[in-house]
């Protein structure tokens, strides 16, 4: 994509070394413009959206839209935890908030501003009345766990692209239905932008990087690793189609200790529905499960025979 229309954007390239970032920390979209167009030079622009407590999948997402867009680019990161998306007795109210560190990560990892806003200053008029919806593709899988959730995200996102109006904006793999229904919207509603997907980080142990580890006691972090053990184990066995896959995968985290199964599926990424016994093609093996008191998510993209 070239750089767009609205403010005159061009790409910027440059093959010299890396300029050094400051990040400044912004909480209104007044400072944010400021910050982030402080004037007219036409470059590309990229933003990472965040709910913060920021870990090292964040910081791949940074440093990939800094790469995208080099070294005369802009990219923001946004930090906010969006009420609309969590559900009744979710973990809004506990979910971990670190800005300060938040803004040293963006900082080290090449971003140049970081959004920051209150609740006030993204919903001004309230809890808006009127709201985008994730239509069929929203109620699947993690949207029939969480009514709503998809439609609050959709929300949220679309004004915050309303608000960086990037050229690029970039999502994590690891929620893969987030970024089927993003790349969605984008498509069906015409928005300005293209969105890029950034493969999930892993520990060396399997575990899928994620804000929500950080509720995970040592005992919980060993048990949550069946998680990702039973992708894997689908993952293996592909090439014999859909059926050996998901048996495969079921057989790795039958009997798990201290794991509560919400779903384990083969997805057609096209639409997120179940894939059939004779699909071929790219799938996403996903798995959604409580362990502890912790709801994990995680899942593998891989090429089915």
């Amino acid at each position: 994509m070239a750089g767009k229309n609205q403010r005159g954007k061009q790409p910027a390239r440059s093959a010299k070394a890396p300029k050094i970032h400051r990040a400044a920390l912004t909480h209104t979209v007044a400072d944010f413009e400021a910050a982030f167009w402080p004037d007219e030079q036409p470059v590309d622009n990229a933003v990472v959206m965040t709910m913060g407590a920021l870990h090292e999948g964040h910081a791949a997402l940074i440093r990939a839209a800094r790469k995208q867009v080099g070294r005369d680019g802009r990219v923001a990161v946004t930090v906010f935890v969006n009420p609309l998306q969590f559900g009744a007795g979710e973990d809004l109210d506990r979910y971990p908030r670190t800005l300060a560190e938040d803004v040293r990560l963006a900082e080290e990892n090449g971003a140049d501003v970081v959004f920051a806003p209150s609740t006030e200053e993204v919903y001004p008029n309230g809890e808006p009345q009127v709201r985008l919806s994730a239509g069929p593709m929203g109620a699947r899988f993690e949207g029939a766990t969480r009514p709503g959730h998809f439609d609050g995200v959709l929300t949220v996102v679309a004004k915050l692209l309303h608000i960086t109006d990037p050229d690029f904006a970039f999502f994590g793999e690891k929620d893969a239905q987030q970024l089927a229904i993003v790349q969605r919207m984008v498509a069906d509603l015409d928005f300005d932008v293209e969105v890029v997907g950034v493969p999930t980080l892993r520990e060396e142990d399997g575990l899928a990087l994620s804000s929500r580890n950080r509720y995970l006691s040592e005992a919980e972090r060993t048990r949550a690793l069946a998680l990702s053990r039973a992708l894997f184990a689908g993952r293996d066995v592909a090439a014999k189609g859909p059926k050996a896959v998901r048996e495969a995968a079921a057989a790795a985290l039958d009997g798990a200790d201290g794991v509560t199964l919400d779903y384990l599926a083969l997805i057609d990424p096209d639409d997120f529905t179940e894939a059939p016994d004779d699909f071929q093609g790219e799938a996403v093996l996903a798995v959604a499960a409580k362990v502890g008191s912790t709801r994990l998510i995680d899942n593998v993209r891989i090429i089915v025979r």
